[in-house]
């Protein structure tokens, strides 16, 4: 019998003569597995480290996602789990976690309520990282900002690399799916799940989930709209930077489990029971090497049935409100030059290397004019190439096979300078990859990295402002925001969002339209 989610609050406040702040208190809450106690301050409550899903380790390796187990007593709920197991990759990020560790299903929540009769809307927000760094602790994705506007936050980790999309045909053989790979997207499924259940106790409504993502957790967005385990679990998405609708398809089944076969060789083991059996850190040293096997995204027949166009193009993703945009520098210029300085020759050669026979249209859509113009072209270039377009598609083919809103924007907020330093971080080129996060879920203050202007901090009041409405209403527009019209709109128009945010007619469609040529025609 499922038990009903009840609540059950223990305020105690502590005496300054202690030490402790007078606002700070503790409280409890029963879930589906027991009681959790966690912490509040400044009326946010927050509950960290709690597990949503069995620890994914011994015969579990490799395995779906199972509940999570019982526990009796109290289960504290006041410091992060431990992240996926993975290595320092992206300079970017900050960890609150306490390492890493095979078993890392664990979820945090903030909210500003503890009442099951509030019905607050709920954010389940996936972190970035290329499927093989990050976690839910960090402070950009910290839910306390958007907590004190009335949205309870989610915030999870999942396994990543060899962990999280190892493939195998002996795993599919064994399997009560007859597929293998994509643990950590159904570990997000997973957390849904769990949203469902359980987050009426944190004055949550459980039809009213959001689901947001960023890179990674963007492209894991697209992704849970796509699958048909996903479907009912949320009622609105948002997509910042990426989607798997791009030029980076998944692989099939058969495919990654080859590239199983051959990491299981590489390793030296004879079986897939051997490869169990490898400790987790070495396993993740093995997956890490120069020249090891990648793990993707797979086509696998059952989170993911068939390639996400298809399932887009015939309507059979989740029919719900889309929020998407990506930053105007995705990625530097870099990704197309390489090493090579941004010359006009040296911009044409790398395009003929990257497009062969379809070089010269390439050049007539990022058209360049001569040496002081190749590196902003070189950046759109780049960053369409990385995430822009996947980003575009998946708007473009939502709205048009799907009758709910779609908007879409392009966030161009320079990031300021580095504390300490006079220059802009990127001069004049555009918003890198990431640098919207911060803004868009409130945490400027949190980050001691940047020395903030108030331009930045007014740019952060859009952003923040849309995703709120956003996700309360599956509108971005309100008081004191300029308005937004979604793309199914009589006059479809994208919001450019910085310290000035307006909305206007989509400035770079000639090269997404080629881009889609180019792809998928």
């Amino acid at each position: 019998m499922k038990r009903t989610t009840f609540i059950t609050i223990a305020l105690v406040v502590l005496s300054n003569a202690f030490g402790y702040a007078q606002n700070s208190s503790v409280a409890q809450v029963k879930v589906a597995s027991g009681t959790l106690e966690g912490s509040s301050t400044d009326g946010i409550f927050k509950f960290l480290g709690v597990p949503y899903a069995a620890a994914p380790v011994g015969k579990l390796r490799w395995e779906i996602p199972q509940p999570a187990e019982n526990w009796k007593g109290v289960h504290k709920a006041t410091a992060f789990g431990p992240r996926a197991m993975q290595k320092f990759i992206y300079t970017d990020m900050v960890f609150r976690s306490p390492g890493v560790s095979e078993d890392c299903l664990y979820l945090n929540v903030w909210t500003p309520e503890l009442k099951p009769k509030s019905q607050l809307p709920v954010l389940v927000y996936f972190h970035g990282g290329g499927f093989n760094a990050g976690d839910g602790s960090e402070p950009r994705y910290d839910g306390t900002s958007m907590a004190s506007k009335g949205i309870v936050v989610v915030t999870i980790n999942y396994r990543m690399g060899i962990f999280g999309f190892f493939a195998h045909p002996e795993l599919s053989k064994t399997s009560k799916t007859h597929a293998s790979g994509n643990y950590g997207l159904m570990d997000m499924t997973a957390a849904l799940k769990w949203v469902k259940t359980n987050i009426s106790a944190f004055g949550g409504d459980h039809e009213k989930v959001t689901i947001g993502g960023q890179s990674a957790g963007s492209i894991a967005v697209s992704l849970q709209m796509a699958s048909p385990l996903a479907k009912g679990l949320f009622r609105a998405a948002i997509g910042q930077s990426g989607s798997m609708l791009g030029m980076n398809k998944p692989i099939e089944r058969q495919q990654a489990e080859q590239l199983g076969i051959k990491f299981q060789a590489d390793a030296g083991k004879a079986n897939i029971d051997e490869l169990k059996n490898i400790p987790a850190d070495e396993l993740l040293e093995l997956s890490r090497k120069p020249g090891a096997v990648y793990f993707p995204v797979i086509v696998d027949g059952y989170f993911l049935p068939e390639q996400p166009v298809a399932i887009y193009t015939k309507g059979l993703q989740a029919d719900v409100p889309l929020l998407a945009g990506w930053t105007s520098a995705e990625v530097g210029a870099g990704s197309v030059l390489g090493k090579e300085k941004p010359t006009l020759e040296n911009y044409n050669a790398a395009v003929e290397k990257l497009y062969g026979a379809k070089a010269e249209e390439v050049k007539k859509v990022y058209e360049v004019a001569n040496d002081a113009a190749v590196l902003k072209v070189a950046t759109e270039l780049a960053s369409d190439r990385y995430l822009g377009f996947s980003t575009w598609k998946w708007t473009d083919i939502h709205g048009k096979i799907k009758h709910k809103p779609v908007y879409r924007y392009l966030y161009q907020q320079l990031l300021p300078a580095i504390k300490g330093q006079k220059d802009k971080y990127v001069k004049a080129v555009g918003a890198p990859h990431s640098s919207d996060i911060a803004y868009a879920l409130g945490n400027l203050s949190l980050d001691k990295v940047y020395a903030y202007t108030a331009d930045d901090f007014k740019a952060s009041a859009f952003m923040q402002g849309y995703f709120v409405n956003f996700i309360k209403t599956t509108d971005p527009n309100g008081a004191g925001l300029p308005k937004w019209s979604g793309l199914q709109s009589s006059s479809p128009k994208v919001m450019y969002i910085d310290a000035d945010s307006k909305e206007a007619s989509e400035q770079n469609l000639k090269r997404y339209q080629f881009m889609d040529q180019l792809y998928y025609h």
